[in-house]
């Protein structure tokens, strides 16, 4: 963020709480959109009259230590606030349109030792809010406002304090849900966040492949990433860092990154920046040598470089995610025919068996903003049937039965964590919508213990696999590629810059 600031370097201190610096500051971005948020989340709850009451991230020690714990602001706070601060809090008075930003008290004796927060005329001049005070004051209006306004507090989780002091007056039923319904559309502040972050992503993506000739394990790769992000000023990756290499890429969530290249032929770095808490979501897979180092290596690639262009050209407004999605199974059940790893039955046998989830165990992708699994919607479901067998030419003019549909699912739920479990691919999920930013994530792994413990010696699986050519094809260990989409009115814009494929390989090769 390009910005200038003036400041007056004249400190007045009237009391504890009144601290205050003169701050003009200038910038070529808007403030954070947060009353329109507000607005828009009273809308959506569709009350004349009541209290939006959300607290900011507190200060809390590990347990048994007097080291606090990394400070995160809490999404749902900070998409009402635009606040990064810690011990803040926040109240929005729908009837008054008012939203009043409360302050964590400045403490003289903490002020050595981990500075302060903003002062009031601070917090006016740097967020979208009405009013700045200090949270001393906090419980104080709570009951004045309960005295004197009609309506709700509403709450995103239960509070047994703030219902045992007023008594019938607290809901925490419906403020969750309106401000999904609100966060799944971002506005273009909020896209310009997710589009600097990709911005530096890429860089920090492309900075790796330059050194990776040089490199000698996974390590160095996250330091890499680290290094780049934090001096372009993205202090907080929007997830732990993935460099899996060899067999490592396998492994969906690999974390440790810790293990030499030694004669590994890929690797499959995931890892996206966070800017002012707005995610990038970014996977490239490549060889580590800069070229293909087996005929097998480059035709998984291009495989799941075919499953994703495939998906993705069938993505826009009015587009079902859940279709591109067993598009995407049956493109790869294509392919692992066409390369022999699948055999003995045809496209549909291995699909309607759901053996293809053995090479292929994760959701296409999922919502992206303030968390890189974002918040999803129940905006216009479509109720799924029975009679939902509709031919669609988009894949191979077949989609399969909500019951075959159902087996997939269930697999995958069986291999993977439930952090890979998209809305997006639930039979009921909304139509994208322009304004929605979404992940694109095919790929294609050969977990040696996945097939082992679970496909292999499954009758149903393992009549579909061909071991003596899958045992060629181990060594790639997995490919993923993935790139973050802005739902557009027209289609969608890919916000991912990284280079890629042939690209990718240029840069390591240093042409």
């Amino acid at each position: 963020m390009d910005f200038t600031i003036e400041s007056s370097h004249d400190l007045v201190v009237s009391s504890l709480n009144e601290l205050s610096i003169a701050v003009k500051t200038t910038t070529y971005l808007d403030k954070y959109p947060a009353k329109e948020h507000a607005q828009r989340v009273a809308q959506v709850l569709n009350v004349d009259h009541g209290l939006i009451y959300l607290p900011g991230t507190q200060t809390v020690n590990w347990p048994d230590s007097d080291q606090p714990r990394a400070f995160r602001q809490l999404r749902y706070f900070l998409y009402l606030s635009g606040c990064q601060e810690p011990d803040c809090f926040l109240t929005y008075d729908i009837a008054a349109e008012e939203l009043i930003l409360w302050l964590a008290p400045i403490d003289p004796r903490k002020v050595v030792w981990t500075g302060r927060g903003s002062t009031v005329q601070e917090a006016l001049d740097k967020y979208d809010i009405d009013q700045a005070r200090f949270a001393l004051s906090l419980e104080h209006y709570l009951e004045r406002w309960a005295s004197n306004n009609t309506g709700h507090i509403y709450l995103l989780h239960p509070d047994r304090a703030l219902s045992e002091s007023f008594p019938s007056r607290t809901s925490s039923k419906h403020l969750r849900s309106a401000m999904d319904e609100c966060r799944v559309i971002k506005d273009s502040h909020e896209i310009a966040l997710v589009r600097r972050a990709n911005r530096i992503s890429a860089l920090a993506h492309e900075e790796v492949l330059r050194k990776l000739r040089s490199f000698k394990n996974e390590a160095q790769v996250e330091a890499e990433i680290l290094d780049v992000c934090v001096a372009h000023g993205a202090k907080h990756q929007a997830y732990e860092i993935i460099a899996g290499s060899g067999p490592n890429a396998a492994v969906l969530h690999y974390i440790k990154n810790d293990e030499y290249f030694g004669d590994r032929q890929l690797m499959c770095l995931d890892a996206g920046a966070e800017w002012d808490g707005y995610a990038a979501d970014v996977t490239r897979t490549f060889p580590l040598s800069g070229n293909w180092p087996s005929r097998e290596a480059k035709q998984i690639y291009d495989l799941v470089q075919r499953m994703q262009t495939d998906c993705m050209n069938m993505l826009g407004p009015g587009k079902r995610f859940v279709d591109a999605q067993y598009l995407a199974h049956l493109v790869a059940i294509e392919g692992l025919l066409e390369l022999g790893i699948f055999h003995n039955g045809s496209k549909m046998d291995i699909y309607q068996a759901g053996t293809s989830v053995a090479f292929f165990p994760h959701g296409l992708g999922h919502h992206m903003g303030l968390e890189v699994h974002d918040v999803a919607t129940v905006l216009t479901k479509r109720v799924a049937t029975a009679t939902d067998e509709k031919v669609t030419s988009e894949i191979n003019q077949h989609l399969p039965s909500v019951k075959n549909r159902g087996q997939l699912e269930s697999l995958s739920a069986n291999i993977v964590p439930a952090i890979w479990t998209s809305a997006l691919s639930e039979l009921s999920a909304p139509d994208l919508q322009p304004g929605m930013v979404i992940t694109c994530e095919p790929g294609i792994y050969f977990n040696r213990e996945a097939l082992e413990t679970v496909f292999l010696p499954s009758p149903i699986h393992s009549k579909f696999i061909n071991t003596a050519v899958l045992e060629r094809f181990m060594p790639v260990g997995g490919v993923r590629i993935e790139d973050d989409l802005l739902i557009t009115k027209d289609g969608w814009e890919n916000l991912t810059t990284a280079a890629k494929g042939e690209a990718a390989l240029k840069i390591i090769r240093g042409e």
